[in-house]
């Protein structure tokens, strides 16, 4: 199942620690403070464990979003290249669901 976790955490080095552990699930970042990969009920469970150890006392929000595969397909998509990229039409956009 496609997940999306979210976080806004205010150390530094906390926050680094949780996107390593993001990375180490096969998470892919999406946004500075947001990745997105496959995970099974079990991976999410466990990561969020982890998550929750690694913030300890700090102060954080982490929310984990499970999407069913109908919301999957459903989502909406826009990639754009800046321009100047190597190999970059400097327009890539995409509706269709495939985050390409």
């Amino acid at each position: 199942m496609q997940c999306v976790l979210v976080y806004d955490i205010q150390d530094d080095g906390k926050r680094t620690k949780i996107a390593d552990a993001c990375l180490d699930y096969g998470m892919d970042r999406i946004q500075y403070s947001a990745f997105l990969g496959p995970l099974l009920p079990t991976h999410q469970e466990e990561l969020m464990l982890k998550i929750k150890k690694i913030l300890g006392r700090r102060p954080g929000n982490i929310q984990l979003f499970p999407l069913c595969e109908t919301d999957w397909q459903n989502r909406k998509v826009i990639v754009q290249q800046a321009t100047g990229d190597a190999g970059a039409s400097g327009e890539a956009d995409s509706e269709d669901g495939d985050a390409g």
